[in-house]
């Protein structure tokens, strides 16, 4: 979350307004893995406008681990996570994906054929 960190500073130089013309520019914003790292102090309510700028005008897609029902407590903020959710579930199309990664697929399809071929030597 090395954006919001910079959003913070942005804000403390001066600088919020032309952050967050750089993250309302692009037509699509692509968040990945939100919440799997604890966000800065503000992390929040920086996020909330990011969002917010984009609300409507551009196209957002985020990777999360957190579910919709644990937002607040992951953000630290009900009040802005239920704003955010208001934001991104308008109009949205959300995918759950239940099961092992795509990358922890592979190493346990390895295991598995590495498994079987010491078993098969051993019988």
């Amino acid at each position: 979350m090395a954006e919001l960190t910079e959003s913070h500073k942005a804000a403390l130089e001066g600088r919020w307004k032309t952050c967050m013309r750089f993250f309302a520019g692009p037509k699509l914003l692509i968040i990945d893995e939100l919440g799997y790292l604890p966000l800065p102090e503000d992390g929040a309510s920086a996020l909330f406008q990011v969002i917010n700028q984009r609300y409507l005008w551009s196209s957002t897609i985020l990777t999360t681990n957190v579910g919709i029902a644990d937002w607040a407590g992951a953000f630290g903020d009900a009040t802005v996570a239920a704003a955010m959710l208001d934001r991104l579930l308008h109009r949205a199309a959300v995918a759950g994906i239940d099961g092992p990664s795509y990358g922890l697929r592979g190493h346990q399809n390895q295991a598995e054929t590495l498994c079987k071929g010491v078993n098969a030597r051993v019988s």
